[in-house]
């Protein structure tokens, strides 16, 4: 399919009143046209004839027969999700991993490669071709049938460019993905700070769903925020809202890798548990576990110690849980979320972690409801930046565009 031919298909979906009958359809399925006329408050005629449409484009499905109001019994529509495809992409710090979705953001297929240690800007966007190329083939999707691609990018990002601005993890600086990306494939492409990916992921799949207000925060080396406002990703100014891990919590606290000093990650990233955990001379049990080889001690490791009783690993979990309730009771009493949903690698650790972060939270946010902020692991787990990669694609699909 040629460039004019795919962004011309995209586009015709997510005219005005088609986008809007098709995300009623998907928030509502299996639904009538009536009932699609009243939540839209379009003309029967106008949702009648703009079915028929996607009926011939095979984008919706009519499915069952309805409840009689009256009438004639009302066949009901559903989104055929298997009429067009995504590639959902997250780029790690050591990983791309890639998936292929259908339109409701079920996996098809899933591929990831590693990453070189020496990496440049031309090398990364090889990398992240090869990843696409894979999965596309590994689900036997054909590439006419993917109508978007969408990529969750650690660092700062851009995203109405769709240019990574700065990667921490590789160091590179003005990355050029959309622009490379789109130019290759001829396929419109979504770029994305990951964890704002991962957090639209929860929204419409995930813990956030039905949440106008909610914060999902990403744990691992670096953390990260996710905000959602009024159903609607939040960027800020300049495109670094959700910087939750360069918080400052201690004046004269340790030098974080952003050059400031104090920042949260500096005390509760999974760098620093790990970092605890070979300098303690109580870690006797997780040497012997990797047979005195310091450099296997990680984060997995200390979570199965912990399970396994060793009261060292439960006192780490709990010091890393105490000191990012630090930073969530400050973004409680800052945003007033009504759900914070935490996930990533150091989240793993469940109620290890979660537990001793809600006993801050209960004992320093600013008032009784407050206190009572919902706070509950991610659902999506490690597909949760991949899906959200794929819902950037989604979203523009399904929300209604009105020209200006």
């Amino acid at each position: 399919m040629s460039k004019v031919q795919m962004t011309g298909s995209f586009q015709w979906m997510k005219t005005l009143n088609k986008s809007t009958i098709l995300n009623t359809i998907r928030l509502h399925s299996p639904i009538s046209r009536a009932d699609i006329a009243k939540k839209t408050k379009l003309t029967p005629p106008t949702v009648t004839n703009i079915v028929a449409e996607l009926l011939e484009a095979n984008l919706v499905r009519e499915s069952k027969v309805g409840t009689s109001q009256g009438g004639r019994k009302p066949i009901l529509l559903t989104i055929n999700d298997r009429h067009s495809f995504i590639v959902g992409i997250d780029v790690g710090g050591h990983l791309i991993r890639a998936v292929v979705t259908d339109l409701n953001a079920k996996i098809q297929a899933k591929c990831e490669i590693e990453l070189p240690h020496e990496l440049t800007n031309s090398l990364l966007l090889e990398k992240i071709k090869v990843v696409i190329h894979d999965v596309v083939k590994k689900s036997s999707v054909s590439m006419d049938k993917v109508i978007g691609i969408g990529i969750g990018m650690h660092g700062i990002v851009d995203y109405l460019k769709g240019v990574a601005v700065f990667a921490p993890n590789f160091q590179l600086s003005d990355i050029p993905i959309k622009e490379e990306i789109e130019g290759h494939y001829h396929i419109p492409t979504f770029v994305e700070n990951d964890v704002r990916a991962l957090a639209l992921g929860e929204s419409w799949y995930g813990n956030g769903q039905g949440i106008e207000n909610v914060i999902c925060i990403n744990v691992g080396i670096g953390i990260g925020a996710g905000i959602i406002l009024n159903n609607e990703l939040f960027h800020g100014q300049n495109g670094i809202a959700g910087e939750f891990g360069h918080v400052i919590v201690d004046m004269n606290g340790k030098q974080c890798s952003c050059g400031s000093f104090g920042c949260l990650q500096t005390i509760a990233g999974g760098a620093v548990l790990r970092e605890r955990a070979l300098q303690s001379e109580q870690n006797q049990y997780l040497l012997q576990k990797v047979h005195n080889n310091a450099e296997d001690i990680n984060g997995a490791l200390i979570f199965e110690c912990a399970q396994e009783g060793d009261e060292f690993s439960v006192q780490l979990l709990a010091e890393t849980g105490r000191a990012l309730g630090i930073g969530v009771t400050n973004l409680i009493n800052l945003m007033n979320p009504t759900r914070i949903i935490v996930g990533g690698g150091v989240a793993k650790a469940g109620e290890y972690v979660l537990g001793p972060l809600r006993d801050v939270v209960r004992q320093r946010a600013l008032t009784t409801q407050a206190r009572e902020t919902e706070i509950i692991e991610s659902k999506l787990g490690d597909d949760g930046t991949v899906i959200g990669a794929a819902t950037l694609v989604l979203k523009d699909l399904f929300s209604p565009q009105i020209s200006s």
